[in-house]
């Protein structure tokens, strides 16, 4: 696959997972299921923009594993601060 197509199907990509987090924000979803479900997308499209757009996949594989670790400690904690404060 050329470089333009995969970096146009990530995109694109990206662009199906923001819809999709808006639509579950303009369907009014509220609740665990849905904080997990749009914490799950953005650590996926932040994984995406940083493997993709920002070059990590070509890097030495403890950096890849630095930002890798960054976005689950982050959305771990949020996801702890959230379930924190609904009980």
């Amino acid at each position: 696959m050329k470089t333009d197509t995969f970096s146009t199907f990530i995109w694109l990509a990206l662009v199906g997972l923001t819809i999709t987090t808006w639509r579950i924000g303009e369907t009014g979803l509220a609740g665990k299921g849905a904080m997990l479900a749009l914490l799950v997308i953005a650590l996926i499209k932040g994984q995406m923009v940083a493997n993709y757009f920002m070059g990590v996949r070509h890097a030495y594989w403890g950096w890849r594993a630095l930002v890798l670790v960054y976005f689950i400690l982050v959305g771990g904690l949020i996801a702890a601060a959230y379930l924190m404060g609904v009980q």
